[in-house]
């Protein structure tokens, strides 16, 4: 009868969720629970071997250090296909000029987001799908939701889990963090928001807010290179941020100064020499990060409006444009806040975009820079089932939004369920003089949470996606689509289960082609096949 078992086993692993479910079903019936009954006593000695074995196997995954074992996954591999379509083509995409902030890590490495601009767009080479490659790192149930990179090309994670938030320098190759820095724990009421967008600097230190309402300055690496996390430079903040508010998003502008924005709508600079503190209040809630671009303004967006702030002839922060966008009746599924849920995009040719959070259908916005006029707007997805709580990417004279509607937490994923769905590209017309944006091109991938990233040189935007299964199987793949038509080229599975979910957090692109998402539990990378030295 142990094969009967075995059959059993290899039947879950394969199909999935529904396999038990059967057999739960099948044990309601009296005879067929006597049959088993019969002959599957399992004694109590049986029982006390089997319970020794799992304590030793639970003794072992505590013991060993983050990184060192695969993600756990569900069942259901055979209904899952591990690869859909066929690889792509590079053709780079002409995005114009995005500058480099010198105070900021290189383009594509310094914020969650990528640069100054906010622009989710990387530099490098993304996977094109060639026979690609996934490796996966477990660290417990910690999840790393903002990766940077240093100018050694390791992975720099502000990760999170139950007992607080810390900083890892991680190893790009085996995904293994090389150095940690504990930062104090959150305190009672701090929403997930808080200190959840920092960035790395142009010293290869990441500037963090801390729930006791400070910034550090943490250098990733000591004098000779090897990793280390040692706290460089403390401002404190706590004069100036109320006890019940907290710091939520840090950007450095193009003179260097550290702006700053709090839940409770605080917006301030500090000087990074002198530690001097200027305070703007906007009284509207901030829930993400900013933007800042080379003619020295920010752009801020809360519930109610999206702001361009300036400083004046003292180094105060003012606002010099405020532009209101509809903010709908309601908190849509999907989204942190009753308004826009993504940062302020800044796009070349003096534009800068975010959504809005309109009823039936949100739209995208486009406006001047410099006044805070719309230039155009399009609504986009489908009535009562739009929403996006994650930024833009940048696409030259456009941007492409994700839709997270009907995403509330890791449970709406559960079970093989998936999201309302859809990505758009939405353009600036030509003229400028139409009032209506131009949507590009739509495309029904289901990417529930996903922040999506396009590679300048593959011409690719990368979704974090999952396919919605009647087999109750949650399988997640990274997806590459055409930026210039919405085609989906490939698809390869990166994993199956809760586990997988990338719940918000970034993806992250590498120099060498590798493309890195974090997930509840941990990292996956995903690489295209790479070839065998002829020596070999």
């Amino acid at each position: 009868m142990i094969w009967l078992l075995l059959a059993l086993l290899v039947a879950w692993v394969a199909l999935g969720p529904w396999v038990p479910v059967a057999v739960a079903v099948a044990l309601c019936v009296p005879r067929v629970r006597w049959w088993v009954l019969d002959r599957f006593w399992v004694t109590w000695r049986g029982t006390g071997i089997a319970a020794a074995v799992v304590a030793v196997l639970a003794g072992i995954v505590v013991l060993l250090p983050d990184g060192w074992l695969p993600v756990p996954q569900s069942t259901g591999v055979l209904v899952a296909p591990s690869y859909v379509g066929r690889p792509a083509s590079a053709t780079p995409v002409p995005a114009g000029t995005i500058p480099q902030n010198p105070h900021l890590a290189r383009n594509g490495a310094g914020t969650a987001l990528g640069d100054a601009w906010s622009t989710g767009t990387s530099p490098w080479l993304g996977p094109v799908g060639l026979q690609p490659e996934v490796d996966t790192a477990w660290y417990g149930l910690e999840q790393c939701a903002t990766l940077a990179l240093d100018s050694r090309d390791r992975l720099v994670g502000l990760c999170e889990a139950r007992g607080g938030r810390a900083l890892h320098v991680i190893d790009p190759d085996s995904m293994r963090p090389l150095a940690t820095k504990r930062l104090p724990a959150p305190e009672d009421g701090d929403d997930e928001v808080c200190g959840a967008h920092p960035y790395l600097d142009a010293a290869d230190r990441m500037v963090v807010a801390t729930s006791d309402r400070r910034v550090l300055a943490v250098s990733t690496a000591d004098a000779d290179g090897e990793p280390d996390l040692t706290t460089a430079r403390t401002w404190d903040l706590s004069p100036h941020v109320p006890n019940d508010d907290c710091l939520v998003a840090l950007l450095p502008d193009w003179a260097g100064r550290i702006w700053w924005a709090t839940q409770d709508g605080l917006v301030g600079t500090v000087a990074p020499d002198s530690g001097e503190v200027r305070v703007l209040d906007l009284g509207e809630e901030v829930a993400g990060p900013f933007s800042t671009d080379e003619t020295g303004a920010t752009y801020v967006v809360t519930t109610h409006a999206l702001h361009r702030l300036v400083l004046d002839g003292s180094g105060t922060p003012g606002i010099a444009w405020r532009t209101e966008y509809d903010r709908g009746t309601e908190r849509k599924t999907g989204q942190t806040t009753r308004g826009s849920g993504t940062a302020p995009v800044v796009l070349d040719g003096g534009v800068v975009a975010i959504t809005d959070n309109a009823e039936p259908r949100m739209h995208v916005l486009m406006l001047e820079r410099s006044t805070g006029v719309e230039i155009c707007r399009a609504a986009v997805f489908e009535d009562d089932a739009s929403a996006s709580g994650t930024a833009l990417a940048s696409v030259g004279s456009g941007v492409v939004v994700a839709n997270t509607h009907g995403y509330a937490s890791p449970v709406r994923t559960l079970l093989g369920r998936g999201t309302s769905g859809g990505m758009a590209r939405v353009d600036v017309p030509a003229d400028r003089s139409g009032g209506e944006c131009r949507v590009r091109w739509t495309s029904e991938v289901v990417a529930p949470s996903s922040v999506p990233r396009v590679s300048l040189a593959s011409g690719l935007v990368y979704a974090y996606a999952k396919r919605p299964s009647w087999w109750g199987v949650s399988a997640w793949y990274l997806t590459g689509i055409d930026v210039r038509t919405g085609r989906s080229y490939f698809s390869v599975r990166t994993g199956t289960g809760v586990l997988m979910d990338n719940d918000h957090a970034a993806l992250t692109l590498a120099p060498d082609g590798t493309a890195y998402v974090a997930t509840l539990a941990g990292m996956v990378r995903v690489q295209d096949r790479q070839p065998k030295d002829a020596s070999d």
